[in-house]
């Protein structure tokens, strides 16, 4: 008898790395309860037309990727329902939204989640058939602020802080607006006309998306394609007043807050739903697939799928993808020495020899700069080799007190020399 193997495209969790998703998920309910968040729990299958309606039929999710069934275990005089394993959670939170009248209450409504979903894709590096995601929605009323580019700045914001206290280093958030539910057609149409006459030399899935579903195809990453499509129009061209007025609005308050940020014209997102602003994070260790999570504001969803009007924001992280981040990271950080002394000057060099001294007597990992370095190369090379680096200039060796900069949360703070040898193991 063969034996039996867990189904191509799913994997099982095992211990120790269960910890680490623990961890993941701890740290994702302890940043969302700072900005009010609450759980939400759906059901892992809803009824098809649920994703017809609000993914859209004509995306890759809803024609090649759910598992549909019909579920025959009903009485004979009712028609047989279409079920399907949920391949993303969106529509099913406004779904319950609606059902359970939470715009009735007259406030924002802000949920997240954690939990499975479901794609019938081909498996590769950090993706699988049976995929976990972390997400939140917020949506609500008009007359609650739902609209506003403030829950965009904020929901973004709360994502930088959540990858910051995990410790993933080097994220990069790419940002763009698609406009609103009359600007887009515009656009599609505008994107099917310059497609016409060079379709014909794109891949067979480009050929295809450029009838059905011309967003897509600007997020395409068959490499052969890139070239025509730069020389697509842009989303930008297309804006009305109100969209670039929102749209300038969030990176506003992006700027105000501190949140680094960079407009991509050809970020889209393939979902029917989505409307004005989408954003994604990457990450440079997971190589060419190097999305982290993405989202952006769905204004129409509410009502696409029989609700009131609802306008909304929110995002999806593969937890799969975020493991691997984590993961790389630790396996770069066991090589690395606990701390990078860079001393201010030559004059500081004694003194930082005697610092790496006593710091390596009391069992630390120590790289030892030196004071002809500028202050950007010590830094440069610090990142590399430790996990924190010490400033040490001339105040520093007076004082006794010295400037310690962790590379990993980008924290600077001032440590006095004895603290320093206790509180590092």
């Amino acid at each position: 008898m063969s034996t039996l193997k867990a189904v191509r495209g799913t994997r099982d969790l095992l211990p120790p790395e269960t910890e680490l998703w623990n961890h993941v998920e701890a740290t994702a309910r302890r940043v969302f309860s700072r900005y009010n968040f609450g759980e939400i729990r759906t059901p892992i299958f809803e009824d098809t037309s649920l994703f017809a309606r609000g993914v859209g039929e004509e995306t890759d999710i809803v024609s090649k990727e759910m598992y549909t069934w019909e579920d025959r275990a009903r009485p004979q005089s009712e028609k047989a329902q279409s079920l399907t394993l949920r391949p993303e959670n969106t529509a099913g939170v406004v779904r319950a939204y609606i059902e359970h009248k939470l715009g009735d209450t007259g406030l924002l409504q802000k949920l997240f989640y954690i939990g499975p979903q479901f794609r019938r894709e081909r498996p590769q590096k950090g993706r699988y058939r049976q995929f976990w995601q972390i997400g939140a929605e917020v949506i609500g009323p008009i007359s609650a602020g739902s609209e506003s580019p403030l829950r965009d700045a904020e929901v973004l914001e709360m994502l930088a802080t959540f990858l910051d206290e995990l410790g993933i280093q080097g994220w990069h958030l790419d940002i763009n607006s698609v406009g609103s539910a009359t600007d887009r057609p515009r656009y599609v149409a505008a994107l099917r006309e310059a497609l016409a006459p060079v379709k014909h030399l794109m891949c067979e899935d480009n050929q295809r998306r450029a009838e059905t579903n011309p967003l897509r195809v600007l997020d395409s990453k068959d490499e052969k394609d890139q070239e025509i499509i730069e020389k697509l129009p842009k989303i930008a061209d297309f804006l009305d007043d109100d969209s670039k007025a929102h749209f300038a609005a969030v990176l506003a308050a992006l700027d105000a807050c501190g949140v680094p940020y960079h407009v991509n014209p050809r970020l889209v997102r393939g979902l029917d739903y989505y409307t004005r602003t989408t954003f994604e994070f990457t990450h440079g260790g997971l190589g060419a697939q190097n999305a982290l999570l993405g989202g952006g504001r769905y204004d129409g969803l509410s009502e696409a799928i029989g609700g009131p009007k609802a306008p909304g924001i929110g995002f999806a992280m593969g937890e799969d993808r975020l493991i691997l981040t984590l993961q790389a990271a630790q396996e770069q950080a066991a090589g690395l020495a606990d701390f990078f002394i860079a001393p201010l000057s030559p004059d500081q060099n004694p003194a930082a020899l005697e610092l790496a001294r006593e710091l390596r007597r009391a069992g630390l990992r120590v790289e030892l700069g030196d004071g002809s370095f500028r202050m950007k190369k010590s830094f440069e090379i610090g990142n590399k080799l430790a996990k924190k680096i010490v400033l040490l200039g001339e105040d520093e060796v007076k004082s006794g007190i010295l400037t310690v900069k962790d590379f990993a949360t980008s924290d600077q703070t001032k440590v006095a020399r004895e603290q320093l040898l206790t509180s590092s193991h």
